[in-house]
């Protein structure tokens, strides 16, 4: 199937309150932290590589890029934003998103969210790499300002090595720290080519999430996280997994980001 077209700014049943068009040529750090996770890295080590084009956002991955946390997170390179920061002081465990039960805060942050909606409809128009080793990902996390608001929304995850003529898409729910929420973690192959632009998007309500590609449902999850949650768009590689001679920059080429809130 060929690129899907962009979707209308407009939905009904539905306001606006969050969007990125990526047309300005730079980052707006007003609603994107260009970092991931820096708690348990440095904001140096864990900087996203971005650039901007016709229009889109294009969060890459170099041929000589660092990995971002070697210490708790192996061999992984990353180029990510994000929509919140939460963390402890310096030696301590307070922090989103701890992925490693090693993991201490190792530089202090300044703790801010730019957007971290409760229920709403979320949609991206991207295109993936296809390369071996790589995937990107629009997904959520708690902002955990309470410990166990810590679940995972994932809107899409999509390997490269997943990538062509059909694809998988995958999709889903962790617990992580949330006793309330149950691992339901899903994947779908579809007829379209996950290196072209397609329209991924979750509408998420206080009893279920619903996962789209293309406007057509793909999965319905019957849970909800009664929290607020942040966005996490990233583009991750795992050297080990990638072939030789592999070309570089990888690039995951994000044409919107939007948010809406129902209409009360």
């Amino acid at each position: 199937m060929a690129a899907f077209p962009p979707n209308p700014v407009d939905k009904p049943g539905y306001t606006l309150e969050f969007h990125d068009e990526f047309a300005s040529g730079r980052l707006d750090e007003d609603k994107w932290m260009p970092h991931y996770l820096p708690q348990w890295s440095s904001r140096a080590s864990s900087a996203a590589r971005c650039d901007f084009g016709c229009g889109h956002l294009v969060l890459r991955i170099d041929a000589d890029q660092p990995p971002w946390c070697p210490e708790y997170d192996g061999d992984i390179r990353c180029s990510s934003l994000q929509t919140g920061m939460h963390a402890g002081p310096v030696g301590s465990t307070i922090g989103q998103h701890r992925f490693n039960a090693l993991s201490v805060v190792r530089e202090a942050q300044v703790n801010r969210i730019t957007y971290a909606p409760t229920c709403g409809y979320f949609e991206m128009r991207a295109k993936a790499p296809r390369t071996a080793g790589n995937h990107a990902a629009l997904w959520m996390i708690g902002t955990e300002e309470l410990p166990h608001r810590s679940a995972e929304i994932c809107i899409c995850e999509l390997f490269g090595k997943d990538a062509g003529s059909s694809s998988v898409v995958r999709f889903g729910v962790h617990p992580f720290g949330d006793d309330s929420i149950t691992d339901d973690f899903r994947q779908v192959r579809l007829p379209i080519d996950t290196g072209d632009f397609h329209v991924y998007a979750a509408e998420w309500t206080p009893r279920h999430i619903r996962f789209l590609v293309d406007n057509q449902e793909v999965g319905l999850i019957e849970q909800s996280p009664s929290y607020p949650m942040q966005f996490m768009l990233g583009l991750y590689e795992r050297p080990a997994e990638t072939e030789p001679g592999a070309l570089y920059p990888k690039e995951f080429v994000v044409d919107y980001v939007r948010a809406w809130r129902a209409v009360a």
